[in-house]
Formats: structure tokens, C-alpha cells, sequence
């Protein structure tokens, strides 16, 4: 009889992308392939495809409530993952659940959309830092976010090393400033964490087929974390399984196109 190993249960807490490439797809792709269990509690449809999101449709507070707590009182969860959390309701919903329910957390602060379409309302800003930064374990913004979250220019890798700093007295346990905006032939990933500084880095694959490149680092992270890996292990498993899912994209779409989440 074939015996299957204890999956870790993660809690995606995001919007459904239509187009399959990012959101709530693009996490439960990614943790399936990785050998997790994906649950989800989704916060907003989006109607888009690689060219863009055309519009977007709120799921009601308490039925996004309903979807948690239904949840964990029946399958539990190991870890939590976050992504496109829209607004400060949703926001603060998901603070007063972490407060109640103590987890862990990947939160990948979503505020705009490959394309430029805005995912965050402006005025979410502060709960998000306020309320729920507070919970995460690890915090893994790009440059444009790290940038609106500190209020500083974050472009290169002294500037990401200092808004990793700034964001881990904010309140996060450990933050994975991205460098992916950045310019250059390399790129830089830094996390800070209570250790201090670790710097990853990669050649830059030219391609436009990036969609979705932020939720599926958080849900790798957020998967291997989950399994028990150290912070800074499951940052690199996680960094060499985006890659290779990146290099092997399908191609599809006129425009930023999705990823290879099958890559393993």
C-alpha cells in the first residue's frame, strides 16, 4: 500500500486570477507541485489575462470570513500565505484571525498588477502595515512595494538591505526584499532577518513570461517553510524552483504570460 507523507496544510488568503497565471491559481499550482496541501479563502474575482485585469469584484467580508473559519475548524492549517487582500477590511479580517488563530505567515504584500493595474487601494496602506505586518513571518515585497512601504527609494542592493531593516522593525520577522524591478544583469534578492543579511543572486532571464513571478516565490517559501525548512533554505529551494519555472514557461498569452509551475 503506498503511504503518503504527512502534506503541509497552507491557507491561501488571495484573489483568483482569471487568466490561471497569478493569484490563487498560480498558489495552488504552486504548492500542489511542491507536495502541499493547498486550501483557499478567496478575497476577490478579477477578470484578466496576460494583457491586463479589466476589472475587478470583492467577495463580501462575511463570506470571505465564513471561507477561514470553515476552514480551520475542520482541516487546520500549518501556515498561512497572502496575497491580493484589496482592501483595509479585508486587511484588518485577516489581522483578527491571526490574533486569534497564531500562525505563521508568508505575506506577499500585493499592490499592483504586472500590467499596472492597481491590486491594493491606496487607503489599505496603513492597516496592512499597521495591523497585519505585525503577523508575518515573512514579509517579501519587490522594490515598488518596499519603496511605498518605508516611504524611501529602494533600487539597489544598499537600499533593499536598509528598507529589509526598516520593514523587520515594523514589525516583520524576516523580510525577502525582491530585486526583480531592478535593472542590471544581476539580480539581487535580499533577506533580512534576525541573523542579519542574506544575499541571493541570479542572472536575469530576459522574457516578458513573468506573471504571477511573486506569488509563486511566496507559496514555494510559505510550502518549504511549511515542511520544515529554515527561513533561509526555503528562500532558496524556493528562488531555484521560480527559475526553473520561469525558463521553461509555456509561452502562452500576447502579453505577460504564466509560468511553468509543473516544473519539478
Amino acid at each position: 500500500m503506498y503511504k503518503i507523507k504527512k502534506m503541509p496544510r497552507i491557507l491561501i488568503i488571495a484573489g483568483s486570477d482569471s487568466g490561471g497565471g497569478a493569484g490563487i491559481q498560480a498558489d495552488v499550482k504552486t504548492i500542489t507541485c511542491l507536495g502541499g496541501y493547498a486550501m483557499t479563502a478567496i478575497t476577490a474575482l478579477t477578470a484578466q489575462n496576460t494583457c491586463g485585469v479589466f476589472g475587478i469584484h470583492e467577495v463580501p467580508i462575511d463570506f470571505l470570513r465564513l471561507q477561514i473559519e470553515k476552514v480551520l475548524e475542520d482541516i487546520g492549517a500549518d501556515y498561512f500565505k497572502t496575497g491580493m487582500l484589496h482592501s483595509a477590511e479585508i486587511i484588518n479580517l485577516v489581522a483578527e484571525i491571526l490574533a486569534n488563530n497564531p500562525h505563521p505567515l508568508v505575506l506577499d504584500p500585493v499592490m499592483q498588477a504586472k500590467g499596472g493595474s492597481a491590486l491594493l487601494n491606496p487607503s489599505a496602506l496603513g492597516a496592512l502595515t499597521k495591523n497585519l505586518l505585525p503577523h508575518a513571518s515573512l514579509l517579501t515585497p519587490n522594490l515598488p512595494e518596499a519603496a511605498l512601504l518605508t516611504g524611501m527609494e529602494v533600487t539597489n542592493l544598499e537600499e533593499q538591505i536598509k528598507a529589509g531593516k526598516i520593514l523587520r522593525n515594523m514589525g516583520a520577522q524576516a523580510v525577502l526584499v525582491k530585486g526583480g524591478h531592478g535593472e542590471g544583469k544581476i539580480i539581487y534578492d535580499v533577506l533580512v532577518d534576525a541573523k542579519g543579511e542574506e544575499i541571493y543572486e541570479s542572472t536575469r532571464i530576459h522574457t516578458q513570461h513573468t506573471h504571477g513571478t511573486g506569488c509563486t516565490l511566496a507559496s514555494a517559501i510559505s510550502c518549504f517553510a511549511a515542511k520544515g525548512e529554515p527561513m533561509r533554505e526555503a528562500v532558496r529551494l524556493a528562488r531555484d524552483y521560480l527559475r526553473k519555472a520561469i525558463i521553461s514557461a509555456p509561452r502562452f498569452g500576447k502579453g505577460h504570460g504564466p509560468l511553468n509551475h509543473f516544473c519539478v
